[in-house]
């Protein structure tokens, strides 16, 4: 079993959903991201994920869009990606880590060569946001055989015809978009989300994780009731901005505020059901 599966395996069985966190890797810099990395699993991150710093990130928000700039800008690649789970996997042997981000950086790097060495790493899955199902038969092939889940998003907008496809080209769990439109500009409509999660799971038996548009402990709870798990990434990447110096570099408040931020999030997801109850 995966580390993936079985984590959504282990909090079925506790009873609650998980809270995935997306940090963009080499924010504000390497030693400050491997840090809060190093962190998060006693924060409470359930599941890790990491973007990998793009030039064109079309489908996130200016936040996210900053923190891939500052990420660049400190010297971020695909193989320094790769060594910061290298070095994570060093102390951290379970909690399970998905790398999020385009399809060009793993094409240059070379899509055979990028699998093997994710998975040599440590990685257990890849979110690739430009990459839809009809389009992966380059990477398909191979993040099967190094045994990679390959995670789908899936929108307000996917319609009954394209669904199925895009759920049998999926691995590990399933990423709910809750909003049409780029990360960290609005909130979900929750009223909308229970509906439009017990019809997706209708058709699939994998964890359901809602992500886009989730900011706060309140939030995250309503979505780790409402589905398997809540993803949370803007308002990580602004908590960690909100601490840089005026250069943008990272300050003593910049890992506690982000564990910190880790910390409110899990307690209000794992106590979700239970209150809600």
């Amino acid at each position: 079993m995966s580390r993936i599966a079985a984590r959504f395996a282990a909090l079925k069985k506790e009873g609650r959903g998980a809270l995935v966190t997306f940090l963009t890797g080499f924010d504000p810099d390497r030693a400050t991201s491997l840090e809060i990395l190093q962190g998060l699993p006693a924060a409470g991150a359930d599941v890790i994920e990491i973007g990998v710093p793009f030039t064109d990130p079309m489908a996130d928000g200016p936040s996210i869009q900053k923190a891939g700039l500052r990420g660049l800008k400190a010297g971020a690649t695909a193989r320094g990606i790769l060594d910061l789970v290298r070095e994570f996997r060093a102390t951290e042997k379970d909690t399970p880590v998905v790398l999020m981000g385009y399809y060009n950086p793993i094409l240059v790097y070379g899509v055979a060569r990028f699998c093997a060495d994710a998975a040599a790493v440590g990685v257990d899955g890849l979110i690739i946001v430009d990459v839809p199902p009809e389009e992966a038969d380059e990477i398909e092939p191979h993040t099967s055989a190094n045994g990679l889940d390959l995670i789908r998003l899936i929108a307000p907008t996917t319609d009954e015809a394209r669904l199925p496809r895009v759920l049998g080209a999926t691995t590990g769990f399933i990423y709910y978009v809750a909003i049409t439109g780029i990360t960290g500009t609005r909130s979900a409509d929750y009223a909308s989300l229970a509906p439009a999660i017990a019809a997706l799971k209708r058709h699939t038996d994998l964890p359901v994780a809602i992500g886009f548009g989730i900011r706060s402990p309140e939030q995250a709870a309503i979505a780790a009731v409402t589905a398997d798990g809540a993803v949370v990434g803007t308002a990580l990447v602004d908590t960690l901005a909100a601490t840089l110096d005026a250069e943008g570099r990272a300050t003593a408040e910049t890992v506690p505020a982000v564990l910190g931020k880790v910390s409110s999030l899990a307690q209000a997801v794992r106590t979700a059901r239970r209150a809600a109850a």
